[in-house]
């Protein structure tokens, strides 16, 4: 099955009010691609799941700067003073929550896991209006999958069904966030043909992928 689409085709697919996840760090294996058509389309009352929240000109940043987020569940703002601000006035609900819980509540989602327990954020605000559990005297915060409507994905090589491959640093929340969303979208820098990848080094199997687009398609 060939998933090859376009940008307009593959946001199209994305409607205002909408969970999306996006990868990336700092910017870093983010699918600017999407993030140029999202801010032309003006989707607008986003939640997005993603590691941080880039700068104000690079990446998931540039969404919140134009306000088409109406939440953002991350775990880094410090980059970006924008989100802050936005946070601090209440034009936005921030929810913070520490890297490594994170990418388990999104792993624990494409596992189909009920959630994952650990001990970081206890006696913190991260710990409010959260279960908790004890095992062998001792306390556990109790955190919910997260799963999205859509992921938005980077990926350095794609074939025609969706088998992907990513580079380096870029790697980050790309194979966990392809795996907890309904429907999973990828910004591929270069497509090849099925058989020409080495399946040694297939990082995300095609099962998970819905549409590939190009990567620098303006439509």
């Amino acid at each position: 099955m060939n998933k090859i689409s376009t940008v307009d085709q593959a946001i199209d697919k994305i409607n205002d009010g909408m969970v999306v996840m996006i990868a990336g760090f700092l910017g870093c294996g983010t699918p600017e691609t999407f993030i140029d058509a999202l801010i032309e389309k003006g989707t607008k009352d986003l939640t997005i799941i993603c590691n941080d929240t880039a700068f104000p000109d690079k990446g998931i940043g540039r969404l919140i700067v134009n306000k088409q987020v109406k939440k953002v569940i991350t775990s880094h703002i410090g980059t970006n003073p924008e989100t802050g601000r936005q946070m601090n006035a209440g034009e936005m609900e921030v929810v913070l929550t520490p890297q490594g819980t994170i990418a388990e509540q999104v792993r624990a989602a494409g596992a189909g896991l009920g959630g994952v327990i650990t001990p970081t954020g206890l006696g913190t605000v991260v710990e409010e209006g959260k279960q908790t559990i004890e095992i062998k005297g001792r306390k556990y915060l109790v955190e919910e999958p997260l799963h999205a409507d859509i992921a938005l994905i980077h990926a350095e090589k794609a074939d025609t069904k969706g088998n992907l491959v990513y580079e380096y640093s870029a790697t980050n929340f790309n194979p966990l966030m392809a795996m907890a969303a309904d429907t999973v979208i990828v910004e591929a820098e270069h497509i090849v043909e099925v058989g020409e990848l080495d399946p040694n080094f297939i990082h995300t199997p095609h099962i998970f992928v819905n549409m590939i687009v190009k990567g620098g398609q303006n439509g």
